[in-house]
């Protein structure tokens, strides 16, 4: 897959990494990943971080790490329905 940004290559190839890393694989859907890649790297842009652009930022630095990608609930959230909530990251 391939990217005309460098955030989302980049974006895009950390996950593919962290994946193969944590037992899961990205999504086969082509517009699931690059609904995903660009809602985070947008944020990346706008607020300095991985945020997964389907969690809510609180705007407290501390407690928004949680939603840095891959976030916290993702395990929580591909063990109950296959998927984390954004559909990047599959079983």
């Amino acid at each position: 897959m391939k990217f005309e940004r460098e955030l989302e290559e980049e974006l895009y190839e950390r996950s593919k990494k962290n994946a193969e890393r944590s037992g899961y694989r990205l999504n086969p859907d082509y517009d699931v990943i690059t609904t995903a890649i660009k809602g985070i790297t947008n944020n990346k842009r706008e607020y300095g971080e991985w945020y997964c652009f389907c969690q809510k930022r609180t705007g407290d630095k501390e407690q928004d790490k949680k939603i840095i990608c891959p976030c916290v609930v993702r395990a929580k959230d591909i063990a109950a329905r296959g998927s984390c909530k954004c559909g990047l990251y599959i079983k």
